[in-house]
């Protein structure tokens, strides 16, 4: 046996650890502003938290908590096992049912998370030989589906309904899937679901929806952008959504026809084997669903305080998007410049999100103020004191 140790061998073709190019990565994160690490959050943080996709403010709600607490009592603290062998509880149908009435879907399937349902799906409906066309900043979720798909990917301009169109005009696939979010999670702009149905169904294709950012907050009670925009049941449009922003809870999942919610119980990798949402987070998300079927103003109100939001932030002099749904994003420029921002917003009391590369384009870095429904007038105030502080 060798007493070499692991750390001494050379790499193969020249000397040194084979995870030395490691440290030459992150020697160039850092020289470009890119360094990331983690920054734990404590419990009783007194931040004003406009960095969180907690939309409707639900994660705390009393009712959503003891709910969670039930279920754990109920049926302990995980799955245990993949929805098709142990991983599927009466929870999760419930889920399921009512995710799928409130859509105006004939079906939902949930997923352990809304990155695994996009996953799940584009690889489930298009394969090898198969046509994806993708809007050019999808979610990372819909980018790596795409590659897993293993079918040809063609990535549009950014809401260009008519590239959609010359693509799917062009092909010789017989097979073709048009995605795209419903509101874009940097920008918090919106896509135009009713042109790009209308040229999906043209050319016998279907239509996939991920409504991440808009279930809970776009439309009317916040059934979210593809209600909105009339194609509610569409037997050619196919939706994702996660339970993690406006439901405040975990997971994710898939909602359209019947048959293609059977078929990806049968052919979907990330379902089959994978373990089966937690009760805990099915019960929570559940109750956040019930609360804001309730009380449907919960998606007005949280649409009002992102456009109040933006509306302050564009009076202070700066450049900042229209808000569709609950973000507003404002524009910084370089990454060094976005992270000094946010860091100075941070020491003023208030957290915002902050966007570089690769996550946003170089030169585009930017601020993402994510509006609550749970704000007040007094908030926004702070919010909007704490960044004209952080960019004097």
């Amino acid at each position: 046996m060798s007493t070499e140790s692991p750390t001494s061998r050379p790499a193969l073709g020249g000397g040194g650890h084979p995870l030395d190019w490691l440290d030459l990565r992150e020697k160039e994160r850092v020289a470009a502003g890119l360094r990331r690490r983690l920054r734990p959050r404590e419990a009783s943080a007194t931040a004003l938290d406009l960095a969180g996709n907690d939309y409707l403010g639900l994660t705390r709600d009393e009712r959503v908590i003891e709910a969670t607490v039930a279920a754990v009592r109920t049926w302990g603290a995980g799955s245990t096992g993949s929805r098709l062998v142990t991983g599927s509880t009466a929870l999760h149908a419930e889920l399921e049912a009512e995710l799928a009435e409130h859509t105006g879907a004939e079906a939902a399937l949930v997923f352990s998370s809304g990155y695994l349902a996009n996953l799940g799906v584009i690889a489930g409906l298009v394969g090898k030989g198969g046509l994806v066309v993708s809007d050019a900043i999808n979610h990372a979720s819909i980018v790596d589906a795409c590659r897993l798909s293993r079918a040809r990917v063609a990535i549009t301009g950014h809401r260009d309904v008519e590239a959609v169109a010359r693509v799917l005009a062009e092909r010789a696939e017989e097979r073709a899937l048009v995605v795209v979010d419903a509101v874009f999670s940097v920008d918090g702009d919106i896509a135009p679901l009713a042109e790009l149905a209308a040229v999906t169904r043209r050319s016998g294709a279907v239509l996939l929806v991920d409504e991440a950012h808009g279930l809970g907050v776009v439309g009317a009670g916040g059934r979210g952008a593809v209600h909105a925009a009339g194609l509610a049941g569409a037997d050619d449009v196919v939706l994702t959504a996660t339970l993690s922003k406006a439901l405040g809870a975990q997971g994710g999942a898939v909602l359209g026809p019947r048959r293609v919610v059977e078929h990806l119980v049968d052919a979907a990798r990330p379902f089959i084997f994978d373990t089966g949402l937690a009760p805990a987070s099915v019960a929570a998300a559940l109750a956040a669903l019930r609360i804001l079927r309730a009380e449907p103003g919960l998606a007005d109100t949280v649409r009002a305080n992102a456009r109040a939001l933006a509306a302050g932030v564009r009076e202070s002099g700066l450049r900042v998007t229209e808000p569709a749904g609950a973000v507003a994003s404002v524009l910084i420029g370089e990454p060094q410049a976005a992270f000094d921002t946010a860091a100075r917003c941070a020491q003023a009391g208030v957290l915002v999100g902050c966007f570089r590369p690769p996550s946003v384009p170089d030169g585009i870095s930017r601020l993402r103020l994510a509006a609550r429904a749970d704000l007040t007038s007094a908030d926004l105030t702070r919010a909007l004191e704490a960044l004209r502080f952080a960019t004097l």
